[in-house]
């Protein structure tokens, strides 16, 4: 293409911008010859939407919770569950009483929990899911197809669970007298090994084992859920362990990233992903900051991120403290970023905050995250 050289660029202009077609015209032609000449004009790049929302997990729904959730600006959360029917499942008129008091507040249940817990299989009404054990398993799974429909029934598409057997691990807590003597939950694996604790239960699992009985459940649960509208999402195994640990070697460990892969290319569903704890798969890294990103990138590409646990760490494999969200290894402000840029559009919720002697510790702890996660969904969505 030939340019057109500066004085006649100029003249041309002059004419047009003296004729009918004035100002208007003139901006949009002057645009057009740019084009055409060495100076290019750069089209500025799509806004990126941001579509998550701040959730909670705990309290429940009562009028209570519900208040101090509104007066915080929290309008979505994981309702817990309905009511418990023994051998049955879940009670469908309860949950509909539990989404009508929710929608009095403007609060959506956008999730339950399964009654497979991180509290370890001792604790569950469901243990023998994970133990393997039939046909004890087969009745417990007939009970979770259940809940599937209820929670579809009840418009509550997503449902969120474990598959441990181990429980949650910790060896003691951390005081920080800089965060006013906030006590921050600590693993560290060398001082557990010095405990010298037995075998968990009285069999060793192996990792091949424990995908086993997985895919038992989830080939038994999965079609439930696709025909319900159910999303499934799994949380990882909090901590990731060395293998053996106590007997156990959990579906994560010891590395973490190759555990979330497999486990996400069991099936190819929509219903099967990841309650993605950024806290507990980053308890599995070496550097949890830069080692974060490629796994939300990875999982959320899939669109298998299906909620978001944002808890912060200092430390990273088999030494670490739960910190605040704002003093921790990771970068919220980037990892907030890399969600949206995936497109993740469930919610971000506060998780394991630290504690301290006062009695409404666990409020604060809570409202501290509110707040600070409502920000960071604000500031990144007004980024281009």
């Amino acid at each position: 293409m030939k340019y057109l050289n500066p004085i006649k660029r100029r003249n041309l202009l002059k004419t047009i911008a003296g004729s009918t077609f004035g100002t208007l015209a003139l901006a949009d032609l002057s645009n057009f010859l740019k084009l055409g000449s060495t100076e290019r004009v750069e089209e500025k790049p799509a806004k990126k939407p941001i579509l998550m929302k701040v959730g909670c997990q705990h309290g429940g729904t009562s009028k209570e919770n519900l208040e101090y959730l509104a007066r915080h600006g929290v309008f979505n959360i994981d309702g817990g569950a309905p009511k418990f029917i023994e051998g049955v499942g879940w009670d469908l008129e309860d949950s509909l009483r539990q989404k009508e008091a929710c929608e009095k507040y403007g609060i959506s249940i956008d999730a339950y929990h399964l009654p497979l817990s991180s509290a370890g299989i001792d604790k569950i009404s469901t243990p023998n899911i994970m133990l393997g054990k039939s046909p004890q398993r087969d009745r417990e799974i007939e009970m979770i197809q259940q809940m599937i429909e209820v929670a579809g029934k009840t418009g509550v598409h997503l449902l969120l669970y474990n598959t441990i057997i181990l429980p949650i691990l910790r060896t003691g807590r951390t005081v920080d007298s800089k965060r006013g003597n906030a006590a921050y939950s600590t693993w560290n694996y060398e001082e557990a090994v010095k405990r010298n604790e037995p075998n968990f239960i009285d069999q060793v699992v192996d990792i091949d084992e424990m995908y086993d009985r997985i895919t038992y459940f989830l080939d038994r649960v999965l079609p439930v859920a696709e025909e319900y509208n159910v999303k499934l999402g799994n949380h990882i195994a909090d901590p990731p362990a060395p293998v053996g640990y106590r007997g156990i070697t959990r579906w994560n460990s010891p590395d973490v990233f190759a555990g979330i892969k497999r486990f996400a290319q069991l099936y190819d569903s929509p219903s099967h992903g990841f309650n993605l704890c950024l806290g507990s798969a980053a308890e599995g890294l070496k550097d949890p900051k830069t080692e974060i990103i490629p796994i939300i990138e990875w999982v959320g590409k899939r669109n298998q991120i299906f909620n978001i646990h944002l808890r912060n760490i200092k430390g990273g494999w088999n030494n670490f403290q739960e910190v605040y969200p704002d003093n921790g290894d990771m970068d919220f402000v980037e990892v907030v970023r890399a969600l949206r840029d995936v497109g993740f559009s469930g919610m971000l919720m506060p998780d394991h905050t630290p504690h301290h002697d006062d009695p409404a510790s666990h409020l604060q702890g809570h409202a501290f995250a509110f707040g600070y996660n409502i920000a960071l969904i604000q500031a990144v969505g007004r980024e281009v």
